[in-house]
C-alpha cells in the first residue's frame, strides 16, 4: 500500500506579542505625524525593559486594499478605519509587561503628539509565530500586512486552529515568502486599553481576529502574489472563515530592538 510522502514540519518561534494599530492625526501633515511616531516616540517605546523585539509597521498612505475581490468578503478598505501603521511590541516573557509600566506612562502621554486613534491587539503567550520562511541570504524587499475579521459562527478556537494549521502552512508553502509572521488575538480588550485623550472607538463589526505579515523578495514578488493564481486558492479557503481580509501596503519595517537589546540605529 503507498503512503503519502512526509510533509516537514515548519520551523516556528512562538511568542508573546502586541499590536497597537495606530492612526495619526489630520490636524497636521500626516508626515509629520509619521516622523514624530519614528523619533521621539521610538524612544520612549525602545527604553521599555522586558522587551525582546519592538517594530514600527508603515502603511502606505493610499491603502484601498490589496486583496482581491472575494465573494461574501470585504477586501476594500474603508477610508473611515484606514490604518497608518502599527507598534509590534514582543515580549521576553509573560511577566514582562509588568516591566514598563513608567516607560508605558510616558508613552501614553506622548499618544496625543502623534495620534487620534489608538487600538491594542494582543494575544495568549505564544500565539504570535514567526515562521523560517527565508533561505540563508535572503532579505525582505516589500511587505504585506493583512487583517482578518472572523465571520459569525465561526467558533474562536476552530478560528485559531485554522490560521496555524491551515493558513499559515499554505502560505509557506506557495514559496515566494521570505517572512511570514502570524498572530490570534483575544478579544479587544476595550476596559485595558484606554489611554489619555485619543480615540480607541472599536465597534464590534469592525473588530479583527488575527493578522499576517507577508513578506516578498521585492515589490514584483507582491505584486504576482496578489494577481496570481495561489491568492485565488487562498481566497477559496479564508472565505468560509472570514468576513473581511484587508491587506495593507507597508513602506518601512524599522526594528529599534532586537534580541532584548536596543539598537543604535533602527534596522529596515
Amino acid at each position: 500500500m503507498s503512503t503519502s510522502p512526509a510533509v516537514a514540519p515548519l520551523d516556528v518561534k512562538k511568542h508573546l506579542t502586541s499590536s497597537i494599530l495606530l492612526w495619526v492625526r489630520t490636524d497636521q501633515p500626516r508626515q509629520t505625524g509619521m516622523d514624530h511616531w519614528k523619533g521621539p516616540h521610538s524612544g520612549i517605546i525602545s527604553a521599555t525593559p522586558g522587551l525582546e523585539e519592538y517594530r514600527q509597521i508603515h502603511l502606505a498612505e493610499h491603502n484601498p486594499g490589496r486583496w482581491p475581490t472575494t465573494d461574501g468578503v470585504q477586501t476594500a478598505i474603508p477610508a473611515d478605519r484606514k490604518i497608518d501603521g502599527v507598534a509590534e511590541v514582543t515580549f521576553q516573557s509573560a511577566l514582562a509587561p509588568l516591566k514598563g509600566r513608567k516607560q508605558t506612562k510616558l508613552a501614553y502621554a506622548d499618544e496625543i503628539n502623534v495620534f487620534r486613534r489608538t487600538l491594542l491587539y494582543a494575544g495568549p503567550p505564544n500565539s504570535s509565530r514567526w515562521y523560517d520562511v527565508a533561505g540563508p541570504g535572503q532579505t525582505v524587499g516589500a511587505r504585506t500586512l493583512v487583517y482578518l475579521r472572523r465571520r459569525d459562527g465561526v467558533g474562536a478556537g476552530d478560528f485559531r486552529k485554522f490560521v496555524n494549521e491551515q493558513l499559515a502552512p499554505a502560505l509557506a508553502g506557495t514559496g515566494v515568502l521570505k517572512e511570514l509572521r502570524t498572530q490570534t488575538f483575544l478579544p479587544w480588550p476595550e476596559k485595558l486599553w484606554d489611554t489619555p485623550n485619543v480615540a480607541h472607538d472599536n465597534p464590534h463589526d469592525q473588530h479583527f481576529h488575527a493578522s499576517l505579515i507577508l513578506g516578498f523578495t521585492d515589490t514584483e514578488a507582491r505584486n504576482a502574489f496578489f494577481t496570481g493564481q495561489v491568492i485565488q486558492d487562498l481566497s477559496n479557503r479564508l472565505a468560509p472563515q472570514v468576513s473581511a481580509i484587508h491587506a495593507y501596503d507597508v513602506t518601512a519595517a524599522l526594528t529599534y530592538v532586537k534580541n532584548g537589546g536596543i539598537l543604535p540605529h533602527y534596522e529596515e
